[in-house]
Order: C-alpha cells, then structure tokens, then sequence
C-alpha cells in the first residue's frame, strides 16, 4: 500500500460553546462559540445567520472562505518573491457558495477567489500573473485538502 509522508506539522483549535438559552430547542438555543487558536487569540464565531447564528461573529462557511484566500495570497506571494518579484499589495473578494454537492448534501461546492496585486516596479504580463497564481493554487495546503471546486478570476 501507498505510505503517508511523516507529518510535518500539526495545528490546533480549541472550540468552546455552552447553552445560554433557557431550552434547547432549535428555534432557541444560542449558536455562539469561541474558537481559541492559543497565544491569546480568541475569535468570537456562530452559526451563519440563515442557520439562525449572529452575523457579527464569523461562521464556519466564511472562516473556509477566508482560509482559502489566505493560503492562496501567502502561497502566491511566496512564489513572487522567489521570482524576485515584489507585491505592494494584495486584495481579495473572495466568494464561497453553499449548495448542494453531488450527492445531495450541503456542502461549500464552489469558491471564487478574485486576487488584485499590486507590484513595486516591473510587474508580471498577464499570462505571467496567470501562471503564478496556477502554480500557487496547486502548491496551496487548504486547496490540496478540500474538494470544493476553487477558481480563480484574477
């Protein structure tokens, strides 16, 4: 049989959530949580607000999003400045689609990421630009773990 590489890293978060509603009903109990990445960081999260969660806290679904666009952008600048490329900037929209997956269940089926960079000096052609962001989709750890179809519309 095939053998896994040795593990090169491991990562942690501590999810916590306890009732504050008076019933546990579905209507009624509170979606709120915290994720704890350690060091001090806490982020306040919840359901999204179709799944009666609180929009001001992030959702599962956005956190995948932005997890997504975060590993592309740190992947593609990694690639840039090998290349001896230098990024001023970098801006992402990204958008992700929650829908149903081919076998009927819901699933995050599609993301869209829409990167703007700005360079310092000489920057890439378009074709150039492509092929960089080509090469780090398919060097980006979160895009090799996922099965949600991810584009990019640079």
């Amino acid at each position: 049989g095939a053998t896994l590489e040795p593990t090169m890293s491991e990562h942690r978060a501590t999810v916590r959530w306890s009732r504050t509603s008076d019933d546990f009903g579905y209507e009624s109990y509170n979606r709120a949580h915290t994720w704890d990445f350690g060091d001090g960081v806490v982020v306040p999260a919840s359901a999204a607000p179709d799944f009666k969660g609180e929009a001001e806290r992030v959702d599962p679904e956005e956190a995948f999003v932005a997890s997504l666009s975060s590993c592309h952008m740190l992947t593609f600048l990694a690639l840039c400045s090998k290349k001896r490329l230098t990024v001023d900037g970098y801006a992402d929209a990204a958008v992700g689609t929650l829908g149903k997956n081919e076998q009927g269940r819901l699933a995050m089926t599609d993301v869209v990421l829409r990167p703007q960079v700005t360079f310092a000096g000489d920057a890439p052609g378009p074709e150039a630009l492509q092929k960089l962001h080509q090469r780090a989709h398919e060097q980006c750890f979160i895009a090799n773990s996922v099965q949600t179809r991810v584009r990019i519309e640079a």
